[in-house]
Order: C-alpha cells, then structure tokens, then sequence
C-alpha cells in the first residue's frame, strides 16, 4: 500500500495523557549525562530531587505517540523508515514532575521520487494538562526508504542549517557511558537495537547503538552547559539532523559557532571514528 497524502494528512492521533513524576526526570537526565560527574553541583540539580529541575530536552519523551507509523493506518512502509532530524522550541520551562498533554499532527510531506523514499513531518505540541498552557512544540522528520513516488511535491518545506566553514567559537566533549542506552530506554524507547547484541548484530552493528533521542538529550545537554550556564530557562530551541549512530560509552564533540547574540549552530561528531553523529546543528538561547 502506498503513501496516500490526504489520508495522511487526515490521520487522527490518539490524544496522549501522561503523567510523570519526579523520578522520570531523573532517569531521563542520567540516560542523557547529567551526573557523570557527581562533583558536578551544576549537573546534580537534575538528579538530586530535593532541589530538582528538568533537563529542558526531555520535552521529546512526554506525551510521546509510540510507534505510529506501524501502529495506525498510515500506509508507511515502517520496517524502512529512519528518524532524519529533530527540532524542538520550548515555550516555559518544562516541571521536573506534572502531567501534560500530547497532540500529534501530519503537517507536510515530500515525495523524493521512485526508489528515492519520502519525507514525512509530524508535529508534537505538549501542553500543561490543568492549564491548557504550551510547554514545547515538537517537529520530528521521518525519512521513508520506501515511500517515494506517490505524486507528491518534491521541495522540503525547511533547508538545513548551513555548518560555517571555518574553524569553530569553541568545542566541548561530552562522554556518554556503557549503560547509558539501558538506562535511556528506561524513558520509554524499548527498541531492542539498543539493548539487546543478537538485535543489533541483525541490523548491522557489532553491538547495541544508543538511541537517537538519547544523542540529542547529549548534545542539549553540552550545549546547555557550554551557552547557558546549565540554566535550563536559558533553552529556547534546538534542530537538527541525524547522521550517524553513537555507540554508548564514546565521547560527543560538539563544535559550536555563535553566529549573534543567543544563536549558534554546531554539529556533533564522535572524533575518535571520525564520524559526525549529528549535523547542522542550531541552538537558540536567552542570551
């Protein structure tokens, strides 16, 4: 069955409900390093409930749909499809606990062409379930292997943010751990390719890779310290694209540019393979 635009564009989204609670936030904040250095007062703040705040990238686990693509009627060839890029903009600053509200809607598509796959753009917003109040607004881009040619527009509604030439402002590493995906998947991505050896030896990798989200939560995180002092208020936006798997335990470079006053594009790289995990980076912070 192929891609049909006006059933997907109509394709109505389960509303999800969720609350969490204090210890979420933190299993959520170790999966993504905060508390790697347990000196670290800074980093402590979001794993220490008795002074307790969120890790502003969390907002990409609440309220999150599942695996629509395979579970509604969506005519996505899901065994093919690959998470392509991530953007998030934050309207407050998310609770470390409450509960909220998640609507999922198809807001663009792009046909590649025959054998050249489909891009598809679902849109989260998360909102304060007592107050109505917007918390984030979510754009995920899913690149389908198998979807192209369906008569659709070919121009994507958004370009890449371009990475500069030159030299980067400044460069930070962040290290992740070896346990670090089982912890992550804790926070609700029970995908086996990044736990179990058997799953990912099938899928092509000598051992399990960490989550996607869990690089980004990484790369928030550097960014956040890097730009912001590790205020999460400060967090305002982030993008970008997906373009390698990180193995857990390796070390994220993130190169930073400041282009103006609470701007910067960066690209996340693993240096040691020489491998740019995640690229055309933009952060957007109070400055």
């Amino acid at each position: 069955m192929a891609i049909d635009p006006e059933k997907l564009f109509a394709l109505e989204f389960p509303e999800i409900r969720q609350t969490y609670a204090w210890r979420d936030s933190i299993i959520y904040a170790l999966g993504t390093g905060y508390g790697i250095d347990p000196m670290d007062e800074r980093q402590l703040r979001f794993v220490d409930e008795t002074k307790l705040q969120a890790a502003p990238t969390m907002a990409n686990v609440l309220a999150y749909p599942g695996f629509w693509m395979r579970d509604l009627d969506t005519g996505i060839d899901w065994v093919k499809v690959v998470h392509g890029e991530q953007a998030m903009r934050l309207h407050r600053p998310l609770p470390p606990e409450g509960e909220v509200v998640g609507r999922t809607r198809i807001v663009d598509l792009v046909d590649k062409g025959p054998g050249k796959g489909a891009l598809v753009y679902a849109e989260r917003v998360i909102s304060d379930a007592a107050t109505g109040e917007k918390l984030a607004t979510l754009l995920q881009t899913v690149f389908c292997r198998g979807d192209g040619g369906f008569g659709g527009k070919s121009e994507a509604p958004r370009t890449p943010h371009p990475v500069p030439e030159r030299e980067p402002d400044l460069t930070i590493d962040m290290p992740t751990h070896s346990q670090m995906a089982l912890i992550y998947r804790l926070s609700g991505d029970f995908n086996p390719l990044h736990a179990d050896p058997v799953a990912a030896k099938k899928a092509g990798y000598d051992r399990p890779i960490l989550h996607g989200l869990a690089t980004y939560g990484v790369v928030g995180h550097g960014l956040m310290a890097a730009l912001c002092d590790y205020a999460p208020e400060r967090v305002q936006a982030l993008e970008g694209r997906f373009s390698a798997p990180v193995f857990p335990g390796e070390t994220i470079s993130i190169d930073i540019w400041r282009e103006e006053p609470g701007r910067a594009a960066f690209r996340a790289r693993v240096a040691a393979r020489n491998a740019v995990v995640f690229n055309n980076g933009l952060f957007e912070y109070a400055a």
